[in-house]
């Protein structure tokens, strides 16, 4: 189902939900590599990182889900939308999750004191491989296409990963720690919401938007 009309600012409203996990998920891998690496293991005194695939809270709300409106495209503010910041820190990106427009720029970052290179693997964009040095500049990358789960990779450090989806509107959230997601100033209409979560898959919901907003909730399972 795609949008009713023209998409217009004259009155938007809000989408709220709450993305919900059922079920038990697989246990997180600690990411032992960490103890070979001479710089990286001196950056943890106990606990080492683990994989962070199923971040579930205690009441069931699940992070790093990227929900977005399916049909909206060619909408894209990103040339003009603030930069996105990905984080190479404790040998680890963060966020591990992150979702950005077409042609907004994503600035990454090295606050390690050690080398790291940002290998992109896109599979409808261009992909990029830059060296970036301790304390260098962050570095500039932009998508022209959306696409969902691009792969950021360091080839340094083999277990470093982050994933970008790029959407071609503003019409995205990313849920947070308790599983919450808003998405801001939607107009009226009528609209297929997706909810994308890199392990679990899809799932999508139509909905009704109106001047008060809307609210959609939806669940994954893990069988």
């Amino acid at each position: 189902m795609g949008l009713l009309g023209t998409l217009s600012m004259a009155s938007a409203g809000d989408i709220t939900g709450v993305i919900t996990l059922k079920g038990t998920p697989p246990a997180e891998k600690e990411l032992t590599p960490i103890k070979d690496d001479s710089i990286c293991s001196t950056l943890y005194s106990g606990n080492l990182p683990t994989t962070h695939f199923y971040v579930v809270s205690s009441s069931g709300g699940l992070a790093d889900v990227v929900v977005s409106l399916k049909d909206v495209t060619g909408k894209s503010t990103g040339a003009s939308a603030a930069p996105a910041l990905l984080d190479q820190k404790g040998c680890i990106y963060q966020p591990t999750i992150l979702a950005v427009q077409t042609g907004q720029k994503i600035m990454v970052r090295n606050s390690d004191p050690c080398v790291h290179n940002v290998h992109t693997k896109p599979k409808v964009n261009e992909e990029a491989n830059q060296v970036q040095m301790q304390g260098a500049p962050d570095l500039t990358f932009v998508f022209d296409k959306p696409e969902p789960f691009v792969k950021f990779q360091c080839d340094v450090h083999p277990w470093m990963f982050a994933w970008v989806t790029v959407v071609d509107s503003p019409y995205y959230a990313v849920t947070d720690k308790d599983g919450k997601f808003t998405i801001k100033d939607v107009p009226p209409g009528k609209y297929t919401l997706q909810a994308s979560h890199r392990k679990l898959g899809d799932q999508t919901a139509d909905i009704e938007v109106k001047d008060t907003g809307a609210t959609q909730d939806l669940t994954f399972e893990v069988k």
